[in-house]
């Protein structure tokens, strides 16, 4: 680390020296994301994690935690991941210290006993990769995996049910239900009698109206149908069992996302309840943000400045602004949580009556700088310019301990317009952020409209209006603080990938509020995307622009690669060539269209990655990439050691 110095220096915004490069955001980095409590006899926990390891490839690996020792379980060439709806989730679980997990390599699930090299439960497809497992949980014989299903066909769209698979190395898979589109978070009953699950047909995706079932479970199999709730305008989430056997589940019947008990008899009966959600949107399996103990109710409680805990009805702050996987221990909770002075890290709360006391389990790695480049970002909400409507946003001043702006100059400013687009802004460190802001460049980070954490009206304020209301958002964001002295209003950038790709492309082609942007894996053409994408989202513009083809007219009207003589300002394309959820087709149509305009761009296409960049080496090109491209065309020199990238002009 640098030492801050005594007095700052007087340097052009931009221009600042960082100690935060671009390899300090993936060497020796640990992306902490789903963990699980394995109760021993002794009535002690074994804690396990998943831990992907930018500097290995990407790979994720299975830790554990056992009386205070800490070991990596599966074998050095094990990466544990799960492509079903492309984007997994819920890849492993642990019973009785016998871990099951999926491996990227050929989606079949095994069996990993201590002293044992991992088994085989399920076969080779037919087509590789093409029988996929998630959403992973064990019944309390130990005889069966309980799991998501998805089959992939030659000529059809791929098949999505719930199976019991042995664990004994039979390779027997028992279907249990298929009657819908897509499933999610089959749970067993504490004495496994009972199984719940979450169902939803297209066009739905899994925020918009779901349906919550219950069937008892014997034997691998499944009984009819006992409980199913569902009206069509709610989305149930995260459902679960309590230790005496009461169900819970989310719903937003109510407009937020809330938890309660669920029974037939009076449906849904809110236990933790407010303006304020709980789960977030499913958009990959596994996900748990509650947890129901013996003694005590926990869960994780979204605001605009982060999460909360609220235990027993009472709110407990904690340095833990993003908080996810949350799970039952013997004395209290366990989760993975992340702040604006730590990265993801293992961390289990103790309740000992009303005392609550945190410790942490597994820390991340020590952070490669010093505390006085960190920042807690503004919680801002703005007007939009369209009526009433405001949104909101986390603002990141530029903050280096050695240096400050040139009198009478303010910083340019990067606005980040997320996936999704139904995600949010996310509340922890982020040192890709830090990159920017010690630099000397301002950020912003947009929660436009039909984004989660604000309640189901806003989440659904997107619909039929993608690619206007969140380009309205983004601009707005830039003006308003612009306005408000903050930034230089000259030079506005924008980034975003996928679904934020779209929204850079759209606001490069119909606004001329930005001086430059980039988009990473960004979608160019909605009919294309329409017609030829994975079958999660296949049929999620229905609602964000208007069911296909009837609204063909809307789709090629805001299809930025069909308005190429509107783009005027300067782009940086980044796109992995194995994305199969926006094939790089998307890319290079955008970027054929400014070479031919004239408009100088640059494209980035990555061997080997996918939906978002998982390789060390890629994640530094791609930020220096951007860094530079940024640098080129609003007149700065960034400091240090850059490389040097092909610009088309």
């Amino acid at each position: 680390m640098i030492p801050p110095a005594t007095t700052p220096s007087v340097t052009p915004y931009g221009e600042w020296p960082s100690p935060i490069t671009a390899e300090s955001l993936v060497s020796g980095a640990l992306g902490i994301a789903e963990c699980c409590v394995d109760p021993r006899p002794d009535g002690t926990d074994d804690i396990w994690w998943s831990e992907s390891r930018p500097d290995e490839g990407g790979r994720t690996a299975l830790m554990r935690q056992r009386d205070g020792v800490t070991a990596e379980i599966t074998p050095p060439d094990a990466y544990v991941r799960t492509l079903v709806h492309e984007y997994g989730g819920g890849s492993w679980w642990v019973h009785d210290g016998v871990a099951f997990y999926v491996d990227v390599s050929d989606q079949r699930l095994r069996r990993l006993a201590p002293g044992e090299e991992p088994m085989f439960l399920t076969p080779e497809p037919a087509i590789p990769r093409g029988l996929r497992f998630a959403d992973l949980r064990v019944d309390p014989s130990g005889r069966f995996v309980v799991a998501v299903r998805e089959l992939h066909h030659p000529d059809r769209e791929p098949t999505n049910d719930l199976v019991a698979i042995a664990t004994d190395g039979s390779m027997e898979i028992c279907e249990l239900w298929s009657g819908s589109d897509f499933v999610s978070s089959p749970r067993l009953s504490p004495d496994g009698t009972q199984l719940v699950w979450v169902a939803w047909d297209h066009p739905n995706m899994p925020w918009d109206a779901t349906r919550l079932l219950v069937a008892p479970f014997a034997d691998g199999s499944l009984g009819d149908v006992e409980l199913e709730l569902g009206n069509g305008a709610e989305a149930w989430v995260e459902p679960g069992w309590g230790p005496d056997g009461t169900l819970y589940a989310c719903t937003d019947r109510h407009e937020w996302w809330n938890l309660g008990s669920v029974s037939a008899d009076n449906g849904f009966a809110p236990v933790v309840a407010g303006p304020f959600e709980i789960p977030t949107p499913s958009w990959v399996f596994g996900m748990q943000r509650w947890a129901i103990t013996s003694e005590h109710t926990v869960a994780a409680v979204g605001l605009p400045t982060g999460d909360e805990l609220v235990i027993d009805g009472r709110t407990v702050s904690m340095p833990d602004a993003t908080v996810s996987s949350v799970q039952p221990a013997a004395d209290g909770v366990v989760y993975v949580g992340a702040g604006y002075g730590h990265e993801s890290q293992v961390v289990k709360v103790v309740l000992d009556g009303p005392r609550v006391t945190r410790e942490v389990v597994h820390a991340g790695r020590e952070l490669p700088v010093d505390i006085g480049y960190l920042i807690e970002p503004e919680s801002i909400t703005f007007p939009t310019g369209v009526g009433d409507a405001v949104a909101h946003a986390l603002y990141y001043p530029p903050t280096n301990p050695d240096h400050v702006g040139v009198d009478g100059t303010a910083p340019p400013l990067l606005v980040l317009a997320h996936g999704g687009p139904t995600a949010q802004a996310r509340r922890q460190l982020q040192l890709g952020i830090l990159y920017w802001t010690s630099r000397g460049i301002a950020v912003v980070d947009v929660d436009y409209r039909g984004s989660t954490g604000y309640g189901r009206s806003y989440r659904q304020a997107l619909n039929g209006s993608w690619g206007v209301a969140d380009v309205e958002d983004c601009a707005a964001a830039a003006r308003y603080l612009a306005e408000r002295g903050d930034v230089d209003p000259g030079r506005l950038m924008i980034r975003g990938g996928s679904a934020g790709g779209f929204t850079v492309l759209s606001a490069l082609a119909f606004h001329d509020v930005f001086a430059v942007g980039a988009s990473r894996y960004g979608v160019a053409d909605l009919e294309a995307l329409a017609t030829d994408t994975h079958k999660f989202e296949s049929r999620y513009l229905d609602t964000l622009v208007g069911p296909w083809p009837e609204a063909k007219a809307i789709y090629d009207e805001r299809s930025p690669v069909n308005h190429v003589e509107k783009f005027s300002a300067p782009m940086i394309v980044l796109q992995g060539d194995e994305d199969a959820i926006v094939p790089p087709n998307q890319s290079e149509m955008i970027v054929a269209a400014l070479e031919q305009q004239g408009i100088p761009v640059s494209y980035l296409l990555f061997e080997g990655e996918q939906h978002g960049f998982r390789k060390a080496e890629n994640v530094i090109t791609a930020l220096e990439a951007e860094l530079v491209f940024f640098g080129e065309m609003l007149g700065f020199t960034p400091a240090g050691d850059v490389p040097n990238i092909d610009i088309r002009r």
